[in-house]
């Protein structure tokens, strides 16, 4: 009995582990039907393939290595009452200094104890000639007493000479003698760069030589409110802080498509949008001043609104051109014969379409050389000819007014004719000895003493302080030359107004007066 039972228990065990291998299988079968459910499901697709890595990181550091050679730290003191060597006074701006966005935001030395730039100014620059020349921001060596450049790997500092430089594009041209020639950074065609374009930043923020960053480019031909009328930048988000400034925005191939120069930021530090001046200008600036030592640009000497404003054109009779807003005294425009609220529409023989365009145009246009001018006036087409003068004297020679008052109280406002159109403003008279105390650009004028909140006036712009010299091109003397043209209106009419208005200016007491148009279609 003993023996049947250990037989039929060994026989029992066989069974059980038969049908546990049994089960196993069949498990695997149906756990394998339950996982090939998802692939069924899309028979056509293909599976997922993490690539190698992209040696996208090793092109950057190889480009870093070849390039950090050519990117100099800048050190410049001032107040030792010292002349800056090299320095052409005829190139510096008129009277109100640089572009104080760009100064704000770069001459800014990194704090702390420990600095070894405290109490100086730093920047960077970029070697473009292997004999010693170097491209820079010329708001890092305005008025600099002694400018010290560091070379990356040589940790001695060499004196550098100002050659030279123009404040219109903020830029700089210096040179060292280091006793051996220097790396040099290959230039590209920044007209070639496109948006989303890779580039590094290449620099010494806070001082911190031979500092890299990269991002893209965000957009081209960007216009800023401080900028002069020769700066359209490159904008990018690569990393730009207060002491990249005059140094290189390099494309993936390792050419200078830029300068970097400002940023836009509510706290002076990076916030995401840098912006650099395109290599094109850059070179075409470089170029003139190694030849002669300084920029040379055409004039006709006149002020005007380089935005396109259709609705001060439509006030004007025209659809394209440029509306004459002031006429620098003894310049080109007035000896041929031009007048304020002219409106240029064609110059050399092109039609000219914004005030950008017909200001490098004419910087374009051979010093004095004569150049046919296309007009219109007052609704009738007209033609002059206008010698071309150089730029930078007909800016130095520009005046500046005095600051009005503050303690003058403007005369009663001017009562609105019953149905006409509002236009939301009181005006006051202003005479001729007020007008000659505060050196003011015209003769006569009527001064802004109020405008409406949400009015007409206040949408399209104007200010309490502001002057009005002319309406749809005619002179306004009197209140009641502005009452009159106010008659006159009706709603969907296009109004432009000339105005002056004062600007503050880093020397107390001291303004400019900047003209300008206002214009808008009345509601």
């Amino acid at each position: 009995m003993t023996r049947i039972w250990k037989e039929n228990r060994l026989l029992l065990v066989a069974l059980l582990l038969c049908a546990l291998s049994i089960g196993i299988v069949i498990g695997t079968l149906i756990d394998g039907k339950v996982r090939a459910i998802p692939r069924a499901l899309a028979p056509d697709a293909s599976p997922l393939v993490i690539p190698d890595p992209v040696q996208l990181s090793t092109a950057f550091s190889e480009l870093a290595q070849r390039l950090e050679p050519a990117v100099v730290n800048i050190i410049t003191s001032k107040g030792n009452g010292k002349e800056s060597d090299g320095a052409d006074p005829k190139q510096a701006p008129p009277r109100g200094g640089g572009n104080d966005m760009m100064r704000r935001f770069f001459d800014q030395p990194f704090g702390g104890e420990e600095n070894p730039f405290r109490g100086n100014n730093i920047g960077s620059g970029v070697v473009v000639d292997k004999k010693g020349y170097i491209l820079t921001n010329w708001h890092v060596v305005e008025d600099a007493d002694e400018i010290l450049v560091r070379i990356h790997g040589d940790r001695k500092q060499h004196s550098a000479k100002l050659i030279g430089s123009d404040w219109e594009t903020d830029l700089a041209v210096l040179k060292v003698e280091a006793g051996r020639n220097l790396d040099a950074a290959p230039v590209g065609n920044s007209d070639s760069v496109q948006v989303g374009d890779w580039v590094i930043a290449i620099g010494s923020p806070f001082g911190l030589e031979a500092t890299v960053t990269a991002g893209i480019v965000s957009a081209k031909q960007r216009e800023l409110a401080d900028a002069q009328a020769f700066q359209r930048f490159l904008q990018t988000d690569a990393a730009i802080n207060p002491g990249n400034s005059g140094g290189p925005l390099l494309n993936i191939r390792g050419e200078v498509i830029g300068i970097n120069s400002a940023i836009a930021s509510n706290s002076g530090r990076y916030q995401g949008v840098g912006f650099a001046l395109p290599m094109n200008t850059a070179v075409s600036v470089y170029n003139q001043i190694i030849r002669q030592g300084r920029v040379t640009r055409g004039s006709i000497g006149i002020s005007l609104n380089r935005e396109d404003d259709p609705d001060a054109l439509r006030a004007y009779g025209v659809s394209s051109g440029v509306i004459i807003a002031g006429i620098t005294a003894g310049g080109p425009a007035q000896r041929a014969g031009l007048k304020v609220d002219d409106v240029i529409t064609a110059i050399d023989g092109k039609p000219v379409k914004n005030g950008t365009e017909l200001i490098e145009r004419v910087a374009g246009l051979a010093i004095g050389s004569e150049v046919p001018v296309e007009l219109q006036r007052s609704g009738h087409r007209m033609s002059a000819k206008v010698l071309i003068g150089d730029r930078a004297q007909i800016l130095a020679s520009g005046g500046r007014g005095r600051q009005i008052p503050d303690e003058e109280k403007p005369e009663a406002p001017a009562e609105q004719p019953s149905g006409a159109v509002s236009l939301g403003i009181s005006v006051q008279n202003l005479d001729a000895a007020t007008l000659k105390e505060w050196n003011f650009p015209t003769s006569s004028g009527v001064l802004i003493s109020r405008v409406e909140s949400g009015s007409f006036a206040g949408n399209i712009g104007l200010r309490a302080g502001d002057v009005i010299v002319s309406a749809g091109g005619r002179e306004m003397k009197s209140m009641d030359d502005v009452m009159r043209f106010r008659e006159g209106l009706k709603s969907g009419d296009a109004v432009a107004f000339r105005v002056f208005r004062k600007l503050g200016n880093p020397r107390p007491g001291v303004t400019s007066w900047s003209p300008f148009f206002a214009a808008g279609t009345l509601p």
